[in-house]
């Protein structure tokens, strides 16, 4: 299984930034893909996921409204759209798998179990 987040970088308030994660080495309809960040000195929080089973998706309240995850099968990636960003948005985000289930759980990781690396994303004020 490998993820590899790209698109990161530096934009001013209320910018956008899109943000690709590249999967391969498994049956990428087959599995949910989530998206999470890190801030410095806080706990990772899951910002975004989308099933398989269902094509639902997820967002934490702090994104709702200004973030889309959206799936492209034809080329096994996943695009986190983030528009109207903030200086709290920033943070490194990375891209996951579900560990077993084609959808996103209800927990804080969505039931993911294989991350990738991630992609630093600035938000200026």
């Amino acid at each position: 299984v490998q993820l590899q987040a790209s698109g990161g970088g530096l934009v001013q308030a209320g910018g956008s930034l899109r943000l690709s994660c590249a999967a391969s080495g498994f049956t990428f309809d087959s599995y949910a893909i989530g998206w999470f960040r890190q801030a410095p000195g806080k706990e990772r929080e899951g910002v975004s996921c989308i099933s398989r089973s269902d094509g639902n998706t997820y967002y934490a309240d702090s994104v709702k409204g200004r973030f889309t995850i959206s799936s492209d099968n034809a080329k096994n990636t996943v695009y986190l759209q983030m528009n109207s960003l903030k200086p709290e948005d920033t943070a490194v985000y990375y891209c996951a798998r579900s560990q077993f289930a084609n959808y996103c759980t209800k927990d804080g990781d969505y039931g993911m179990g294989y991350w990738g690396k991630g992609t630093l994303v600035t938000v200026s004020s």
